[in-house]
């Protein structure tokens, strides 16, 4: 059921931190989904069974008003360091294994965390809290100094770099244990996602109970490449038949009961990148059913570990008082924004050899294409990377026995993005947020704290919001949202979210004064937050020119 609010409680300034007692202070654990869409998981009117997800949302809170960056490395930055991400350095992908910036690269396109930046584990690890990363790093690749271990966490397994294999990871996109390299697995079965919640659960096993901790669980699940566990993927072989029209409209209807879309959203139309599901031919229905299963069982796969996480704490003990969220970095991907997906069909789930390096080693690069990733993010338009709803748009799932005020499944509207989860922490915990850290002077924090909402009270609506990803563009305050696409040529667009929440009346042309008042708002905040006078456009992977409706 929706969240009602009787009163609105006083607004805490984002650097302000309240005292929290020792005993008082909760464990803190975020759980990050890699490309996956708002609509995938059964909470937020998915069809892919996520019974674990689903019992922390029954006992939880969801925001069904919760931003990311729609892009991988800069969601992590600002999920991280409470800061918008060119703030952070990562205005546009990390470094990887082939890809470093200059040395003259502009502040805010470094790709690293700027040391002007801190972490969550970095305040939060002289407060007392132990901390530990599994999974995916993407925030700095050459060398040790840019890893997690040097950024306040204590103990790290996981990838590096920005995806890799899930059954044979393999070098240069191999795992990292703390700041050593490993070779490939040898044992039979591995699989990332297990593995990675392996090690969280032997972190959180080898500390005493009494200890609070931070786990950053940041699985690559369900990012390209198609990897899955066979025993999953027949689970689903065969239900995807029907094709992404019906899904669209079965999620969207489920959405709508479950009160995780506004009541007055109207379904967007298929995006202009997909046929209608009619229109391909046997073979290809085939072939794309059997890619949304993989994808689907990797989804399923993730929660059920996440469930093996939650069992752990509360055998320990540890379930009441651990705040958990969970969400995703950017919405489901439609890259190489092919309608028939993306890498060989006879590739999928097939590891390559280890050591045959490159971009794809061990990935074969498979994915599921546009018109899946457009159901992915039902309802909303569009897909990761770009900044309409659907590449912006995340659940989050806040579950906290001890100190959540809420209503068991209550949904909150209250706009919220990656900024606030700094803030949050820092007033819970009691921990310090830095002005300086080693000579170096941090930046103030951009967020505010959710901890209210978490309570049972509410935030001011008169809120700023800003986007910059490869020269798209977007802007939201209160109900207004402006979105300029990255296509050459292409102008700013105007919507009402109050009442049009997918973006389908474009108000530019009636609207012009409210237009001008927007993105001159984003050109003030661009100036002065490192985005202009430098933007960088997106390295290849350009969506294709719409193609006539089907």
């Amino acid at each position: 059921m929706r969240s009602t609010f009787a009163f609105l409680l006083s607004f805490l300034s984002p650097v302000l931190v309240v005292a929290a007692t020792p005993a008082a202070r909760p464990n803190v654990v975020i759980i990050l989904a890699d490309d996956m869409g708002y609509s995938d998981i059964g909470c937020y009117g998915g069809e892919i069974p996520t019974p674990h997800l689903d019992a922390l949302a029954k006992n939880g809170l969801r925001f069904t008003q919760f931003y990311n960056t729609a892009r991988c490395s800069p969601t992590r930055a600002a999920l991280l360091t409470g800061l918008h991400p060119h703030q952070a350095g990562m205005g546009t992908l990390a470094e990887d294994p082939g890809k470093q910036a200059q040395p003259t690269a502009a502040a805010g396109y470094r790709e690293v965390l700027g040391r002007d930046a801190v972490t969550i584990a970095e305040v939060l690890r002289p407060a007392g809290y132990r901390t530990y990363l599994a999974g995916k790093w993407h925030l700095g690749y050459h060398g040790v100094e840019k890893w997690p271990l040097a950024r306040g966490f204590e103990r790290f397994y996981g990838l590096i770099s920005g995806a890799s294999s899930y059954h044979l990871p393999t070098d240069p996109r191999g795992l990292t244990l703390d700041n050593t390299p490993l070779p490939p697995p040898t044992q039979p079965g591995y699989y990332t996602t297990d593995a990675f919640t392996d090690h969280a659960l032997e972190f959180l096993a080898a500390q005493r109970a009494t200890e609070p901790f931070f786990l950053y669980l940041a699985f690559t699940a369900p990012h390209w490449p198609l990897h899955a566990r066979e025993e999953d993927i027949k689970k689903f072989v065969g239900r995807y038949r029907g094709g992404w029209d019906q899904l669209r409209a079965q999620r969207f209807a489920r959405q709508q009961e479950l009160g995780v879309v506004p009541a007055n959203a109207k379904l967007s139309p298929r995006d202009d990148g997909a046929r209608a599901w009619d229109a391909l031919s046997a073979e290809e229905q085939t072939q794309l059913d059997y890619r949304m299963a993989v994808y689907a069982a990797q989804v399923h796969r993730m929660d059920h570990n996440i469930g093996r996480l939650v069992a752990q704490l509360r055998a320990r003990g540890q379930l009441d008082n651990t705040l958990i969220f969970f969400l995703t970095d950017n919405g489901g991907c439609a890259e190489p924004y092919s309608d028939l997906g993306g890498g060989a069909f006879s590739a999928i789930n097939q590891p390559a050899a280890a050591g045959s390096g490159g971009r794809n080693a061990g990935t074969n690069g498979s994915s599921y294409g546009t018109g899946w990733a457009n159901a992915s993010n039902t309802p909303f338009r569009r897909y990761k990377a770009r900044l309409h709803q659907g590449g912006i748009s995340t659940p989050l799932i806040a579950h906290w026995p001890a100190g959540l005020k809420t209503a068991p499944g209550s949904t909150t509207a209250t706009l919220g993005y990656l900024t606030d989860f700094m803030p949050t922490v820092l007033e819970l915990s009691g921990a310090a947020y830095p002005a300086e850290l080693g000579g170096q002077r941090i930046q103030p924090l951009v967020g505010r704290s959710l901890a209210p909402v978490l309570r049972g009270g509410a935030l001011p609506a008169d809120r700023w919001l800003y986007w910059e990803q490869y020269n798209n563009k977007a802007v939201r305050h209160g109900h207004w949202k402006a979105v300029q696409p990255a296509e050459a040529n292409s102008p700013w667009e105007l919507y009402d979210l109050s009442t049009d929440p997918t973006e389908l009346n474009n108000l530019a042309a009636s609207r012009a004064d409210k237009l001008r008042e927007l993105t001159a708002a984003w050109e003030a905040w661009a100036t002065s937050h490192r985005v202009l006078p430098k933007t960088i456009s997106a390295p290849g992977g350009t969506p294709k020119a719409p193609r006539k409706k089907s």
